[in-house]
């Protein structure tokens, strides 16, 4: 029996196999399509998932591939300089291509053992006590004792569950894609300059050697969203915006999406879970979609592994949804909230004018662009000091960094008393005694997934938070 079979290989799918595998989780990512796509429909990864990458050793990859960008502009594309003083090592977006970051990570997941298998579709699924049977297209059958539905959007896994996905419909579309223009690009910019002025849906922007990632708004919301527009809607669109087609021509790839908001009612059903957009569905503002289906997987890899290796206390799986849908829910309102300021109507044109104004105050800058980040996330974990369920950012120790550590994907007491312990939790936990300065409370004890777990420097309070988030001690 396979340990956990994901299903799909994009970015979430491939990161929680890597992290599966880092604990010696035997996985199997299935993907209905027999060869990765070459459409890049999300364009760079936010701060918190650049601290991910950095958090297991693969930031220098994706650093050598992309481009550092601190321009304005995230939220609702209002053009707000970049806010200062974040709490992070890490102020910036790394532009890079989806395409890229799913090979990326695909080598990672394969580097440290997990097993991907393309052109097998599930079509079905049934589980007991002992787990879950996967039926594929083929007439085959898998079995495993867990299984992630990582399928995007139109989740097989989630319709198979009958998980309802509430929400709204698109009312608004755009088409999206890349082609090669014949304008200047010193006019292109002179016009689009002047187009988005009010249209925040509209823009070309250059990848080299004549050609664009082109984005304009749709004439209305297509019947069949599954079919792919042509270079002439694309060309009428334009006309009908800009009043120019640009010279759009040798189309490379083209598409649409919508504005629809949708959220899974249960990330888990039993043995089975849901996560990236087969959990959740929201506009593309702000570049979130793809971050928060690498964080998902970050949330539940070790979560998942700490279950089949035996050692997960209770409650721990149910954590999961009850961290991670609240999330999910914060980014759907304000993926709401800024498809609202993106419209070109008079109401939220004066809206917009307005949080301008506001976002004017770098608190107020800072406070938003956190959300899009995701460094603002702060998960439940009941009373306690203000870093209790935050994540703690990469901090300089006496000897290298906090985040160098953390590759193994295990958890972290990092202590600066020399007093504490971790004995009977070897296994998991890493102990890390350091004075380093930028710490400035006794010690903190780090989940796996970088929150931190505990604050303080009791050595009785602590066995209470190891046993809770470690499970039971050896020995």
């Amino acid at each position: 029996m396979i340990d956990v079979i994901v299903v799909g290989s994009g970015p979430t799918g491939l990161m929680l196999a890597g992290e599966l595998r880092l604990h010696g989780v035997r996985v199997l990512v299935l993907d209905k399509e027999a060869e990765p796509t070459r459409q890049s429909r999300a364009q760079g990864l936010h701060v918190r998932s650049i601290e991910v990458m950095e958090q297991r050793g693969l930031l220098e990859r994706f650093l050598s591939l992309g481009r550092q960008i601190t321009a304005g502009g995230f939220f609702a594309g209002l053009g707000k300089a970049w806010p200062q003083e974040m709490d992070t090592a890490h102020s910036y977006v790394l532009a890079i291509p989806q395409e890229v970051t799913e090979r990326l990570l695909t080598e990672h997941a394969t580097e440290v053992g997990a097993e991907i298998r393309r052109g097998c579709e599930v079509v079905g699924l049934s589980q007991d006590d002992q787990g879950v049977r996967v039926t594929l297209a083929d007439g085959g059958e898998l079995r495993a004792r867990f299984v992630v539905g990582c399928d995007g959007g139109r989740s097989a896994v989630r319709k198979l569950l009958g998980v309802g996905f509430p929400g709204e419909p698109s009312r608004v579309e755009t088409l999206l894609g890349e082609m090669e223009l014949t304008t200047p690009q010193d006019e292109l910019a002179a016009v689009m300059a002047e187009v988005r002025k009010t249209q925040q849906r509209f823009g070309a922007m250059p990848l080299g050697e004549g050609v664009y990632r082109v984005v304009v708004p749709a004439e209305g919301v297509a019947e069949d969203r599954t079919a792919t527009p042509t270079l002439e809607e694309f060309k009428q669109q334009l006309r009908a915006i800009a009043g120019t087609d640009f010279g759009a021509h040798s189309p490379r790839w083209l598409s649409r999406f919508g504005d629809a908001t949708r959220q899974a009612e249960r990330y888990r059903v039993d043995r089975v879970f849901l996560a990236g957009d087969a959990a959740h569905i929201h506009p593309p503002t702000g570049g979130q979609g793809l971050n928060l289906g690498i964080q998902d997987a970050f949330n539940l890899g070790w979560k998942l592994a700490a279950e089949v290796n035996g050692w997960a206390p209770k409650g721990l799986l149910d954590s999961y949804h009850a961290e991670r849908h609240p999330v999910g829910a914060a980014v759907l309102d304000n993926t709401r909230a800024q498809i609202q300021l993106m419209s070109t109507e008079p109401g939220p044109q004066s809206v917009r004018r307005l949080l301008a104004e506001l976002m004017d105050i770098e608190e107020v800058n800072r406070y938003l662009i956190e959300k899009i980040t995701a460094i603002g996330v702060r998960y439940d974990f009941g009373e306690g000091h203000e870093l209790l369920g935050r994540r703690l950012r990469d901090l300089q120790l006496t000897h290298g960094r906090l985040y160098e550590r953390m590759h193994t994907g295990r958890g972290l007491l990092l202590d600066r008393t020399g007093r504490l312990s971790v004995a009977g939790w070897t296994d998991r936990v890493d102990l890390v005694v350091d004075a380093g300065e930028e710490l400035d409370v006794p010690a903190v004890l780090l989940r796996p997934d970088g929150h931190v777990a505990w604050v303080g420097e009791d050595q009785q309070e602590l066995l209470g938070c190891l046993a809770e988030w470690f499970g039971t001690a050896n020995g």
